[in-house]
């Protein structure tokens, strides 16, 4: 009998990168707390809230593949989370002008049938480009992206704040490395082709 494939997480962007795939899956919230242990590494936080994420809607869903992803951005050791607002957008943006900045994503799939979890961390390293005030101004007037980790959005007109990006999935940076998914997937037995 085929799995489920179950999405756990409420974000539209990755909803949308799952559903390039042509799959059926569903969506479940994981309510998962997400406060960094004390002296937790930004990639260990990552990849520990992705497998949380993926085991927080098991019971629910305990015959199913289930995805869990989480990405922290860092420069220097320092955590850039989500905004929640313009004025500490603006503060983050010139924080991270012309910084190269590691979008680091976190992404498991659980089998909740036998409890194995595949666990990965994928990197995309992204350069920002000295950013002016207004620059910075006019993006989030036109793109407030608030609840984006580092205020910009890549897949919009947050491209236009960087100069160049390295990794090995452009999906990764959005939220859901697909490329790295369709691996596990497989791995699972489940065609994605």
């Amino acid at each position: 009998m085929s799995q489920k494939l179950i999405l756990a997480s409420t974000s539209p962007f990755r909803r949308e990168l799952l559903s390039r795939l042509g799959i059926p899956f569903a969506v479940a919230n994981p309510q998962t707390d997400e406060s960094a242990h004390p002296g937790e590494q930004p990639e260990a936080l990552a990849l520990r809230l992705s497998e949380a994420k993926a085991r927080a809607v098991a019971n629910e869903y305990p015959d199913a593949l289930i995805i869990g992803s989480d990405q922290v951005a860092t420069v220097d050791g320092k955590v850039f989370g989500k905004p929640g607002s313009h004025e500490r957008a603006v503060e983050q943006l010139k924080q991270l002008s012309g910084k190269t900045v590691n979008f680091f994503t976190g992404l498991c799939l659980l089998n909740a049938r036998t409890g194995e979890a595949d666990v990965r961390g994928i990197p995309t390293l992204v350069t920002f480009r000295d950013l002016t005030e207004q620059e910075i101004e006019n993006y989030l007037r036109r793109e407030p992206a608030y609840n984006c980790a580092g205020s910009a959005k890549s897949e919009g007109l947050g491209i236009a704040l960087m100069s160049s990006m390295r990794g090995d999935d452009p999906n990764a940076l959005v939220g859901l490395p697909l490329i790295a998914l369709c691996d596990m997937l497989r791995r699972q037995g489940m065609a994605v082709l």
